[in-house]
This record gives C-alpha cells, sequence and structure tokens, in this order.
C-alpha cells in the first residue's frame, strides 16, 4: 500500500473515531443536583418534582433518556443521573439537558440502598406517570413516557409508586 493511501485510511479511521467520541461521550454522565441550571433564565433542563416517597432510607435515582425507542430505559442508554439519599414526601431535582429534544425521565427508591432492584419494597416511576404493570413489565412504551424540552426549563411531576 502506497504510503498516500496508508495516510488517506488512517485518516478516515481517526475522523470515523472522532466522530463516534461525541455520540458515546453523551451517555452514562452522573451529576449532581445543581438547581441553579434550573433557574429561570437557564436551560435547557427539565426540572423534576417527585412525590410519594415513602421513607427517608436508601437513594432516590433520577435518570434522563431520549425519549426514543432506540432509547428509552435501554442498558447504558441513559444520559444523565442523580443520585441521592431520599427524603421521604417530595423532592425536586434538576435534570439539565445538551440541547431541545424529546426525553423522558425514570425514577427509582431503593429503600435499602444495596444498588439491587428489590420488587417487593422498592419504588419506581416515570415521566407522565403511565401506568407500570405486571404486563409491560414494568416498562411503558416511549410514546407514553416521552416529553418536549424547549430551551429552557420544563417542570414536571413524577408521582412515585410502591408494590
Amino acid at each position: 500500500m502506497k504510503t498516500s493511501s496508508k495516510l488517506g485510511v488512517m485518516a478516515l479511521v481517526a475522523g470515523s473515531m472522532a466522530a463516534a467520541t461525541p455520540a458515546s461521550a453523551q451517555y452514562n454522565r452522573t451529576i449532581s443536583n445543581d438547581m441553579s441550571k434550573c433557574a429561570a433564565s437557564a436551560g435547557p433542563a427539565i426540572k423534576v418534582t417527585v412525590r410519594g416517597i415513602e421513607t427517608s432510607t436508601g437513594k432516590i435515582r433520577v435518570q434522563s433518556y431520549y425519549g426514543t425507542k432506540a432509547d428509552w430505559l435501554k442498558s447504558g442508554r441513559w444520559l444523565s443521573r442523580i443520585e441521592t439519599s431520599a427524603s421521604a414526601g417530595s423532592m425536586t431535582f434538576c435534570v439539565p439537558v445538551s440541547k431541545a429534544g424529546v426525553y423522558g425521565i425514570a425514577v427509582r427508591h431503593d429503600k435499602n440502598g444495596n444498588g439491587k432492584t428489590d420488587i417487593s419494597s422498592d419504588g419506581g416511576a416515570m415521566s407522565n406517570n403511565p401506568s407500570i404493570n405486571i404486563f409491560n413489565l414494568g416498562k411503558p412504551s416511549y410514546k407514553k413516557t416521552r416529553f418536549t424540552v424547549g430551551q429552557g426549563v420544563k417542570s414536571i411531576t413524577i408521582n412515585m409508586r410502591y408494590m
């Protein structure tokens, strides 16, 4: 292979790797709950109020996803995650997003903080508060959970559900 051909192939590979990096870098970001990112002049972001948290034990996890079939609740396809100590009653979170678009939010209350889903005690909920039952295996369609975020801050309320 000529040197010019090798350089062309190397440039093509480097270019495709560079193009892939930003897409993969958008997923799996653990962030803090910085409410200043949901100030009136901020955005785009999602202000999530979670109601009905049963106890102040364990952890609450709020995860954002693109509101698409390819991403919604798919392993490794969450955009950002806030995980913090639970507080009974209501909690509010600010989830910044990189651009205006269609998103979904999933919330989990790991009551004993063991990092595992204990179906008999842990709670869960999703944006738009769809029914979560055995027939959809606790995973309602992205069509039922998605919502649009503009350039500003979108406020939503999610109601926790427990068995």
